[in-house]
C-alpha cells in the first residue's frame, strides 16, 4: 500500500499520544486537558503553527537491503504476487514544550523524553490494536528500535531545520512494506517428485481441488 508510510507514522503519534496522557503529570498538557499535540511535522513547522507537545519528524526513508530480493509470493500453486519493497523509516522527536510565559521549558522537555523511551522500551513491537492508519486491522508488525547516531550525524539533521538544537531521540522503525499494485502474476505450478515413480507432479497445496 502507498500509505504504509503515512500509517506508520500514524501508528507512532497514536501510541505515543496514549502513553503521553497516561502519564500522570504529563497527562494535564495533552487532550482532553491541554493543548499540546503529538505533531508529524517538524519541530520548525510546530513552531510556526504555535503548537507545543513533541514532533515525530520522519526525516529518513531508505530500502532494506537485506529482504529487497525476496521471491514473489505464492498464493494459488499457479499464481504469484510481487514482493513488497521493504523500507526502514527514521525519525526525530523532539520535546517541543514552552512554559506559561511561552519560554522553552527544559525540565518538561526531559519529562517527556523519559516518557517516550519508557513507551517504546515496554513496547518495541507494535501490532494488533496499536497500529493505526492503513495499517490498522491487519497482521502486520512493525519494530520500533532506539538509535544512537553520531553528533556529527546529528547535527547535519539538526542543519536541515530552522530551529537551534534541542534534545531529542533518534528511532528507527522496521520493516514498513510498500506493495506493488501490479496484478499477480501467472506461474507454474511447484513441483515435487515422487521418488517411488520418478516422476513430478503438482505441489496441491492444502484445501485445494485435485
Amino acid at each position: 500500500m502507498s500509505t504504509a508510510l503515512l500509517a506508520a507514522s500514524q501508528t507512532l503519534q497514536a501510541v505515543l499520544l496514549a502513553a503521553l496522557q497516561g502519564d500522570g503529570i504529563l497527562s494535564v498538557l495533552f487532550p482532553p486537558l491541554g493543548p499540546s499535540v503529538v505533531s508529524l511535522a517538524t519541530p520548525d513547522g510546530m513552531v510556526d503553527q504555535d503548537q507545543t507537545g513533541v514532533s515525530v519528524w520522519l526525516y529518513r526513508v531508505v530500502r532494506d537491503e537485506q529482504l529487497l530480493n525476496r521471491p514473489p509470493s505464492r498464493l494459488p500453486p499457479d499464481r504469484l504476487r510481487p514482493p513488497p519493497l521493504p523500507m526502514r523509516l527514521h525519525y526525530l522527536m523532539t520535546p517541543m514544550m514552552r512554559g506559561n510565559a511561552g519560554e522553552p521549558a527544559p525540565e518538561t522537555d526531559q519529562h517527556v523524553l523519559g516518557a517516550v523511551l519508557r513507551s517504546f522500551h515496554q513496547q518495541p513491537i507494535l501490532a494488533g490494536a496499536a497500529l493505526a492508519g492503513a495499517l490498522r486491522g491487519t497482521d502486520r508488525q512493525i519494530s520500533v528500535r532506539l538509535e544512537s547516531p553520531g553528533l556529527e550525524e546529528l547535527a547535519r539533521v539538526w542543519d536541515t531545520l530552522d530551529q537551534p538544537y534541542r534534545a531529542s531521540l533518534c528511532y528507527e522503525v522496521s520493516v514498513v512494506e510498500v506493495e506493488s499494485e501490479q496484478p499477480d502474476a501467472h506461474g507454474p505450478p511447484v513441483l515435487r517428485s515422487e521418488p517411488e515413480l520418478g516422476q513430478a507432479r503438482p505441489l496441491l497445496l492444502e484445501g485445494a481441488l485435485p
